[in-house]
């Protein structure tokens, strides 16, 4: 029950503060990605801070090796880059480079009503199902 307060206190923070600094406005991600034009730098400030209070906190708590609740930590354990990595983080950068949003904004501004970030929400989810239904099979194969 603690966990699931503090994923959703940690959420809803997320969310705020995506909200405040304008992330969930594609037009104003879409101006940090644009260097020849009208380039916005205030996306690095926000990605900037972000790294600035959490890396610190991540470093304490994998020292630590549990959470604050004393519950294990479940860190991911694969460090090769492998092709499907490679690939799917092209397809992630092209997907936020097109449309100005990735999954978390997208999920806040589909909350506040924005009905395009509705259908990039109604996308992902479909891709996801889509990868459910044949890209899970072929990772269980390959292990």
């Amino acid at each position: 029950m603690k966990t699931n307060i503090s994923a959703l206190c940690a959420g809803l923070i997320f969310g705020l503060g995506l909200l405040l600094s304008g992330m969930t406005n594609p037009e104003k991600v879409l101006g940090f990605l644009d260097l020849v034009g009208a380039w916005d730098p205030s996306l690095g400030l926000v990605m900037f801070s972000a790294i600035a209070v959490g890396l610190p906190l991540f470093h304490l708590v994998t020292r630590r090796g549990k959470s604050i609740w004393n519950q294990p930590l479940h860190l991911p354990t694969k460090s090769r880059i492998d092709r499907r990595l490679a690939l799917g983080s092209l397809l992630f950068g092209a997907g936020w480079g097109l449309v100005g949003l990735c999954p978390g904004p997208a999920l806040v501004a589909a909350g506040a009503g924005q009905p395009k970030a509705l259908i990039f929400v109604l996308a992902m989810l479909t891709g996801m199902s889509i990868f459910q239904l044949f890209g899970s099979k072929r990772t269980t194969a390959a292990k």
